[in-house]
C-alpha cells in the first residue's frame, strides 16, 4: 500500500411447443481420474481456518491516528501496523517509517503504551513490513544474521504472532532481496515453531483485475521453493487503472482480481507438488481495498462497492479482508476541499466514521491470532470428477471440437466459456496468466443439473447452402443443421470455415437467441 507522509497515501422463453429439434450438443462424456495428496489448511484437530478483518493502520502519519481509543462496539479490532522498513542510517535497524527506531518509537509516538491499551480493550495486532514508500528491511540489510536479528527484534517487542509483508514497486523484482528475504522468514518461523510459538507469514501484492503479475507469482514460487509455510496471499485491489474494465464498478474489477488470483495460486502450489482444493486455496486468500477515492480520479470504491464485495469474499470463504486505512474511514471535513485528492486522513466520500469497517468486517469476526497456530497439512484423499452429458448443461468440451467466442462447454465439472475461437484447447490448462487461455471459468456445475435444450430451426425454413449460388449481405442458410448468415457479399466460401477463420469468413452462425427469436415469430 501506499504511504504517505503529510500527504496522499496512498424475453422471454422459448415453449416448448415451439422448440422443434432439441440438439444435446454432448459428444461423448470425459472422464478425469485424479488421486494426488491434497495439503489442506486446516489444524491437525480439523480446526478450520476462520476468517478475519484488519485495517491498516498508518503508524507515522499526521494527523496522528488514535487506533488505541477505539471502543469494544467499534471495528477494526484487527489492526495491521505499518510499516516496519529499514532505517534511513542503518539498513539492518527497523524502524517505523524508516523515521522512528523501536525506541524512538516508544519515546516519540509512545507506541508501546498505545499497543498494550488496544489489547487491553480486547484488540490484537500485527505489523505490516515493507510498503511502498521506503525499504524494507531485506533490500539493503544484506548480512542475513543482522537481518534476522531485524526482523525478531520486531517480534519480541510487540510480542506478535503474524506479520504482513508488503512487497510491491521495485521491491518486487528484486530477486536478490525476495530470496534473502524468504531464506531468513523461513527459518525464523521454523526457530519459533520449535520454540512452541507460532508465526503466521501473509504476503501482500498488487494486482489487477488479470490477476497476480509474473513478478507477484515470482515472488510466492521464491517462498515456497524457501521452504517458508505461507498462511496467505492478500492482494492490494486498488488503483487498477488502464487494467480495469471502463464499465466494471470497483467491486466487478475486484472480484475478478480474486478469482485470477485464485486460479494462478492453485496452480503455483500445484507445481510445488501441493494440491490443494478450490476451498482450500480460498482459505489462503486475502484482500485489501482502498476505501473511498482511489489514487485514479475515476476509481472510487463506495460503500454499495464494500456491501457487494463482502457477501462475495463471505461467499466464497475468503481469510481475510482488510482495507487501506484505519486512518481515512472517516468522512473530509468541510475544509477538505478537492476529495478527488486522495487524503492520509479521510475517505473521500460520504460516509459514517468506521462505516467501511463495519460494512466489510460483517462476517469477518475472528481475531489474528486465531489463525496463526494453522498450519499446511496433508491430508490424503482421492478425487473423481466425472463428466456426464446427462447432468452437464452444456456440451463437453473434446479436443477434435472448434468453438466459437461465447461457447459454453462442460469440463471436469465446470463450466467454460470461450473468450475467442478455439481449437484444441484444454479449459483447464493450467496458464499462470489470463491471456494464455482462450477459456474463462464460470463456475461448477451445480447439483442436480441437467442438459439446457439447444434449439435448431425446422427444416426448409433457409435453403441449403449452395458453392455456386450467390449471396448478399444479410442472407441466411443452412449449413450441416446450422443456420448462418453472410455478413457480405460471397459465392463458393464454405460456411465451415466459420469456425477455422471467423474474422475473415464471410459467414457467421446464428446465435442461441437470434434461433429462438426466429421459433417465436
Amino acid at each position: 500500500m501506499k504511504k504517505t507522509q503529510q500527504k496522499s497515501v496512498k424475453t422471454r422463453r422459448l415453449s416448448i411447443p415451439r422448440l422443434v429439434v432439441v440438439v444435446l450438443g454432448c459428444i461423448g462424456a470425459g472422464y478425469w481420474l485424479l488421486n494426488t495428496l491434497t495439503h489442506t489448511t486446516f489444524l491437525p484437530s480439523g480446526t478450520e481456518v476462520k476468517p478475519w478483518f484488519g485495517a491498516y493502520i498508518d503508524v507515522t502519519a499526521t494527523p496522528r491516528y488514535a487506533f488505541e481509543e477505539l471502543s469494544d462496539a467499534q471495528y477494526p479490532k484487527n489492526l495491521v501496523l505499518s510499516f516496519i522498513v529499514s532505517d534511513k542510517s542503518n539498513a539492518c535497524t527497523a524502524a517505523w517509517g524508516g523515521e522512528y527506531t523501536l525506541d524512538e518509537a516508544n519515546r516519540f509516538l509512545d507506541l508501546d503504551r498505545r499497543i498494550a491499551r488496544t489489547r487491553q480493550l480486547g484488540g490484537h495486532i500485527s505489523i505490516s513490513f515493507g510498503g511502498q514508500l521506503n525499504d524494507e528491511l531485506s533490500i539493503n540489510c544484506i548480512d542475513k544474521d543482522k537481518l534476522r536479528a531485524a526482523y525478531k527484534s520486531v517480534f519480541d517487542r510487540y510480542n506478535i504472532d503474524t506479520i504482513d509483508l508488503d512487497i510491491e514497486g521495485e521491491d518486487l523484482t528484486n530477486t536478490q532481496a525476495m530470496s534473502r528475504r524468504a531464506e531468513v522468514i523461513k527459518y525464523l518461523q521454523q526457530e519459533l515453531r520449535d520454540e512452541n510459538r507460532n508465526l503466521a507469514i501473509w504476503l501482500t501484492l498488487p494486482v489487477t483485475p488479470q490477476g497476480l503479475s509474473q513478478d507477484g507469482i515470482n515472488a510466492v514460487q521464491t517462498f515456497l521453493e524457501e521452504g517458508v509455510d505461507i498462511t496467505g496471499i492478500n492482494i492490494m485491489t486498488m488503483d487498477y487503472g488502464q487494467s480495469k474494465d471502463t464499465h466494471d464498478t470497483m467491486q466487478k474489477a475486484s472480484e475478478k482480481a480474486l478469482n485470477e488470483t485464485h486460479r494462478q495460486i492453485q496452480i503455483v502450489y500445484k507445481q510445488k507438488n501441493i494440491t490443494l482444493n478450490n476451498s482450500d486455496v480460498w482459505k489462503k486468500l486475502g484482500a485489501t481495498v482502498m476505501i473511498g477515492q482511489n489514487d485514479f480520479v475515476d476509481e472510487i470504491f463506495t460503500l454499495n462497492d464494500a456491501q457487494g464485495f463482502n457477501e462475495f469474499a463471505r461467499s466464497k470463504g475468503l481469510a481475510r479482508l482488510s482495507i487501506w486505512s484505519g486512518n481515512r474511514d472517516v468522512q473530509c471535513g468541510d475544509n477538505y476541499v478537492n476529495t478527488s485528492k486522495v487524503s492520509v486522513a479521510c475517505s473521500g466520500v460520504d460516509q459514517q466514521d468506521h462505516e467501511f469497517s463495519q460494512i466489510l468486517g460483517e462476517g469477518f469476526y475472528a481475531s489474528i491470532t486465531t489463525n496463526a497456530s494453522v498450519v499446511t497439512t496433508e491430508s490424503p484423499e482421492i478425487i473423481e470428477v466425472e463428466d456426464s452429458p446427462d447432468e452437464s448443461p452444456y456440451q463437453i468440451w473434446t479436443e477434435e471440437g472448434t468453438y466459437l467466442e461465447g461457447t459454453k462447454v462442460v469440463w471436469h465439472r465446470n463450466v467454460y466459456e470461450a473468450k475467442w475461437w478455439t481449437q484444441g484447447d484444454m479449459p483447464d490448462n493450467p496458464v499462470l496468466q489470463s491471456w494464455e487461455t482462450p477459456w474463462q471459468l464460470i463456475g461448477p456445475v451445480l447439483p442436480g443439473e441437467k442438459p439446457i435444450p439447444q434449439p435448431t430451426l425446422p427444416p426448409g425454413i433457409y435453403s441449403e447452402w449452395s458453392g455456386t449460388r450467390i449471396y448478399e449481405a444479410g442472407d441466411r442458410i443452412l449449413f450441416a443443421g446450422t443456420p448462418y448468415q453472410a455478413k457480405w457479399w460471397t459465392q463458393g466460401d464454405s460456411p465451415a470455415a466459420s469456425s477455422s477463420s471467423p474474422d475473415s469468413s464471410p459467414w457467421t452462425p446464428l446465435t442461441r437467441a437470434e434461433i429462438e427469436k426466429i421459433l417465436l415469430n
